[in-house]
């Protein structure tokens, strides 16, 4: 009930509050006292994130909107005295959002919810036509054949939801013997749909081509999340057509229409711009070191985001915690032993672009890295930290959690020495170099279902209480790192076996793709 909600709120406001004044109490050390007092009292998070998120926007690698990120963070960094500079890692290919306007014209009018797919060409001027459907077909000749069918057609390439409700609210509302039965049909129609794409001998890249190819208007997709409201929204496979995702309830409108023969049109407008080739960057911000200048702590996390909403999440709330975590300690550690150096990464999308051209690029500072410490999956409190498969992981990180404030510290699991990072966010291309590189794992708070590249991925998801949190612990973590006496082991595990006896091997490091040439 809503009267609930609204009780519930200032309590949750109330107990974080609290949390955070008993991490002063349970702080024996001033320097981590005045880190928990300034995120408590003097935070900047929500102005910092005002100015990315709703100033800025989506940090797309290529488009304006990503240089004026890079630019935004140095600028930030520069103004508590940090020095600051971009570093080139390559270039992509130039190109920048504009207006999707698209209204089903025919048999009614009726405005739809879509978004344009990253890097999909303008329409120039509004494009109206009829949509249709894959045909039912089942090898890939007969495919062949209908596809000169789909000429002057916008094409719905995406499978059918019956049902546009979350398995959650399925669960929750259905009888047991409803829910299994849905199951079991929404299963059936996703192995359907995999096997019938199989059948026709294309996939997501391909069949976009085949149907531009063949002289199709457009195409149209539905990436549902399987929660009400989300599409992720990734890149166009077309050159010459506009690429469009609709939401799940108009997609299955369209859908329904063509199957029952009512010939439902559409009108498309985009308004993107194709521009040269874009410059691509990594923001980094460096806090000289006094003592041991030629060693290094690394706060790390990826600047570019998707475009379908704000990058908030993903990774709005890493970088802000690491820009937090600069500033107090600049402000509270001026006499850091270690040089601090925060990366804010390009093209981490692409594939750890920025990270491993850093990486890549700057062999006298990987050598002296002290660790990484590595941001990425949303707003959560942190609760997880891996050793990452360093043999020698738990010594030291075991002792520079041991001055974490109780309430936080208590929070988080460790897993030593655990296992290296393959590549899902960019502590993995320090991992791959033999460089202790940690993921600050959050709480998931919806993050994959609801937020990960998603259109919902905006500045209202974040929890600034769950951010602050991790602020005070990756602050406390690199002043322990940087005072630490000893240099990090880099010492790697004995890797075992898998389920089938082959031993399990370190992860590659890759060389960074410099350029958008081949990129799908």
């Amino acid at each position: 009930m809503k009267i609930n909600r609204f009780f519930t709120v200032p309590a949750v406001v109330l107990a974080t509050q609290f949390s955070f004044a008993q991490a002063t109490a349970d702080s024996q050390n001033p320097i981590i006292q005045n880190f928990v007092n300034e995120v408590s009292n003097r935070s900047q998070l929500e102005d910092m994130a005002y100015e990315l998120l709703d100033g800025v926007g989506p940090r797309l690698v290529g488009t304006p909107e990503m240089l004026a990120a890079n630019e935004w963070t140095a600028s930030k960094l520069r103004s508590w005295g940090i020095e600051a500079h971009l570093q080139q890692f390559g270039t992509w290919k130039g190109w920048q959002r504009g207006i999707t306007h698209a209204d089903m014209t025919y048999p009614r009018v009726k405005s739809l919810s879509a978004t344009q797919l990253a890097w999909s060409p303008e329409t120039r001027k509004p494009i109206e036509a009829e949509v249709v459907i894959l045909p039912q077909v089942s090898s890939k000749a007969e495919f062949d054949l209908w596809l000169s069918s789909a000429k002057g057609k916008i094409v719905l390439m995406s499978q059918y939801q019956k049902i546009g409700r979350s398995d959650e609210q399925i669960k929750e509302f259905a009888t047991p013997e409803l829910y299994e039965k849905l199951k079991k049909e929404k299963e059936q129609a996703t192995r359907d749909f995999q096997n019938y794409v199989k059948n026709i001998g294309y996939d997501n890249a391909t069949l976009p081509e085949a149907l531009e190819k063949a002289g199709a208007a457009g195409v149209a997709i539905s990436n549902w999340t399987g929660i009400m409201g989300a599409n992720r929204i990734f890149g166009a496979k077309t050159v010459k057509i506009p690429m469009i995702d609709i939401d799940v309830e108009d997609y299955g409108m369209l859908y329904r229409m063509a199957r029952k023969a009512a010939k439902p049109r559409i009108k498309i407008e985009t308004q993107s711009k194709v521009l040269p080739d874009a410059k691509t960057f990594n923001t980094i911000g460096v806090i000289r070191g006094k003592e041991k200048p030629d060693e290094y702590v690394i706060l790390s996390a990826h600047l570019d985001s998707w475009d379908g909403a704000q990058g908030a999440t993903d990774n709005g709330t890493g970088v802000l915690t690491m820009l937090e975590t600069m500033r107090i300690l600049k402000k509270y550690y001026p006499d850091n032993k270690r040089t601090i150096i925060v990366g804010l990464w390009g093209s981490e999308e692409q594939g750890l672009n920025g990270s491993r051209g850093f990486v890549a690029d700057n062999p006298e500072i990987i050598k002296g890295v002290q660790a990484v410490f590595n941001q990425d999956n949303g707003t959560g409190r942190v609760v997880n930290i891996s050793g990452q498969g360093f043999a020698k992981a738990y010594d030291y990180i075991g002792k520079w959690l041991n001055a974490v404030p109780k309430n936080i510290k208590d929070q988080i699991k460790t897993d030593f020495p655990g296992m290296p990072g393959g590549g899902g966010s960019d502590h993995a291309s320090f991992v791959a170099a033999g460089v202790p590189g940690f993921s600050l794992s959050s709480l998931n708070w919806g993050y994959f279902g609801y937020t990960w590249h998603t259109t919902k991925d905006t500045y209202d998801k974040i929890v600034f209480d769950e951010v602050k949190n991790n602020v005070i612990l990756t602050a406390t973590l690199a002043y322990m790192a940087s005072e630490d006496p000893e240099f990090t082991n880099r010492e790697r595990r004995v890797m075992p076996a898998d389920e089938k006896g082959e031993v399990a091997k370190w992860p590659e490091a890759k060389q960074p793709r410099r350029d958008s040439k081949n990129y799908k």
